[in-house]
C-alpha cells in the first residue's frame, strides 16, 4: 500500500493541524513559504490541515487545504504585509471555532499567534511556536523609543513561554532567541526545500538559461528576497560597484519597503547596465529556473536567522556567498557548500571576484551544497509529523 495511504489510516482519527501564520500568499518570504509546506504535506499525509492567516485584497486560495482568512489592513512602513484583526471579524471567529483542532502551530508570535494560543487554551490542545524571525530589528527601524521595542520583544518572549513547545529552524537561531530573554528550551526542527525532491539533471541549467534568454557563457549572480535594508543589499550594491569593469549580470527578485531605494542607489552607483529587477515572482517553476541559471547566489544579510532561499539555490546547485559570523552562515563550510568573506567590502569584492574566473569550482561546489543543505519538505514533515504526535499523546 502506497506510504500515504497508510498515514492517513493511520491518522484518521485526529483532528485537524492548524498552521497560524502572519503572512500566506501572495505575500512571499520565506516563512510564507515554510507555513504553505507545512499546510500542503501534512494534508498529504493526513487529509487534514488548515490555514489561518490574514486577509489580502488579491488573495486566491485554491490549495488543496483550508484556509482561513481574517480582516486585516496594509502594515504601515512595511509594504507588502498585513497588520491582522481577528477580533473585528465576526464571521472568520465564527468559522474559526467551528474547526476541531488536534494541534495548532504558530509561526509567528503576532495577531496569528495569539489566535493560535487561545484556541489551543479553549480546546485544551498543544500549541507549537517556531521562532523564524529577527523581529528587533524591524521595531528598532520604525519605531525610535528603547523603551517600546523592548516591551514588544518582551511580549514576543512571553508568548513562547506559553508554548507547549518551542521550534528553531537551525541552531544559531535559538541563540537569537536567548538574546531576547527566552530561557526555556529549544527544540531545532530544520525547514524544507520546495526543490530539493527534484532530480537534478544536468539539463536544468542549460534549458532554464534558453527559458531566461540568457547565453551559456554568461555570468549570473542572483539575489532572491525582500527589498528592505535590513537584508545589507547597499552592502551588496557597494562590492558590486567595486567590480564595474568585470562582465556580470545581477538579477534581484523580490520587492519590499525599500524597492525604489535600491534601484535608485544602484543607478547612482553606475550599476544599470548591470542589474536586473525582476520585481516580486509568485510563480516557483519561474524562481526555480533562477535557480538553475545563476553561477552564484549572493545573500550577505545579517538580518535573516534561517533563510529558505539559501537552501532553494543548493538545490539547483547553485553556491551562495554569505558573511561570516552571521546566523545564516551556519550551515556554510567554505570552500565546501558555499563560500564565506568576512564582513568588509573589499573583501566580499575580492572573493567575488576570485569566484566568478573560477566556474569550475563553483560548480564542484554546488553539487556538495545540493547533496548536504537541500532536503525535501516530505521528509521534514515526517519528522514534524512524529513531533506532533509525541506532543499529543503527552498532553
Amino acid at each position: 500500500m502506497d506510504r500515504q495511504l497508510l498515514v492517513k489510516e493511520k491518522d484518521s482519527t485526529l483532528k485537524f493541524f492548524g498552521i497560524f501564520n502572519e503572512c500566506f500568499p501572495p505575500i512571499m518570504d520565506g516563512v510564507a513559504v515554510a507555513a504553505h509546506n507545512y499546510a500542503y504535506w501534512l494534508h498529504q499525509k493526513t487529509g487534514r490541515a488548515y490555514v489561518v492567516t490574514p486577509k489580502h485584497p488579491v488573495q486566491t486560495d485554491y490549495e488543496p487545504y483550508d484556509v482561513l482568512r481574517y480582516s486585516s489592513v496594509p502594515m504601515p512602513f512595511r509594504k507588502p504585509y498585513r497588520l491582522g484583526l481577528p477580533s473585528l471579524d465576526f464571521q472568520f471567529r465564527s468559522q474559526l471555532n467551528a474547526v476541531p483542532f488536534g494541534l495548532v502551530h504558530a509561526h509567528c508570535p503576532f495577531s496569528s499567534g495569539r489566535l493560535a494560543l487561545r484556541i489551543a487554551k479553549k480546546q485544551h490542545i498543544p500549541i507549537v511556536g517556531t521562532f523564524h524571525s529577527k523581529y528587533k530589528m524591524d521595531f528598532e527601524r520604525v519605531i525610535r523609543s528603547r523603551y517600546i521595542v523592548n516591551k514588544i520583544i518582551s511580549e514576543i518572549v512571553n508568548f513562547y513561554e506559553m508554548c507547549d513547545e518551542v521550534w528553531v529552524p537551525q541552531k544559531a537561531v535559538s541563540e537569537v532567541l536567548r538574546e531576547y530573554g527566552y530561557k526555556g528550551k529549544i527544540s531545532v526542527v530544520e525547514n524544507g526545500n520546495d526543490y530539493a525532491s527534484e532530480i537534478y539533471s544536468p539539463h536544468f541549467r542549460s534549458e532554464a538559461r534558453k527559458r531566461l534568454n540568457i547565453t551559456e557563457n554568461e555570468t549570473i549572480l542572483l539575489f532572491v528576497g525582500q527589498h528592505i535594508w535590513e537584508k545589507n543589499i547597499a552592502f551588496l550594491l557597494e562590492s558590486l560597484s567595486l567590480l564595474q569593469n568585470e562582465s556580470f549580470r545581477m538579477i534581484f527578485i523580490g520587492t519590499g519597503y525599500a524597492a525604489r531605494e535600491i534601484k535608485r542607489m544602484s543607478e547612482n552607483l553606475g550599476l544599470s547596465q548591470k542589474i536586473i529587477f525582476t520585481g516580486l515572482i509568485n510563480d516557483r517553476m519561474l524562481i526555480r529556473d533562477y535557480y538553475s541559471s545563476a553561477d552564484l547566489f549572493l545573500f550577505p544579510s545579517l538580518y535573516d536567522n534561517a533563510p529558505l532561499v539559501v537552501r532553494e539555490a543548493a538545490a539547483m546547485q547553485t553556491p551562495s556567498l554569505l558573511l561570516e559570523g552571521s546566523t545564516s552562515s551556519e550551515i556554510i563550510i567554505d570552500g565546501k557548500n558555499g563560500y564565506l568573506s568576512s564582513n568588509q567590502l573589499s573583501a566580499y569584492a575580492e572573493k567575488l571576484l576570485h569566484l566568478i574566473h573560477n566556474k569550475n569550482d563553483l560548480h564542484k561546489v554546488g553539487v556538495e551544497a545540493s547533496n548536504s543543505i537541500a532536503r525535501p519538505w516530505s521528509d521534514v514533515m515526517d519528522e514534524v509529523l512524529d513531533r506532533y504526535r509525541l506532543l499529543i499523546k503527552k498532553t
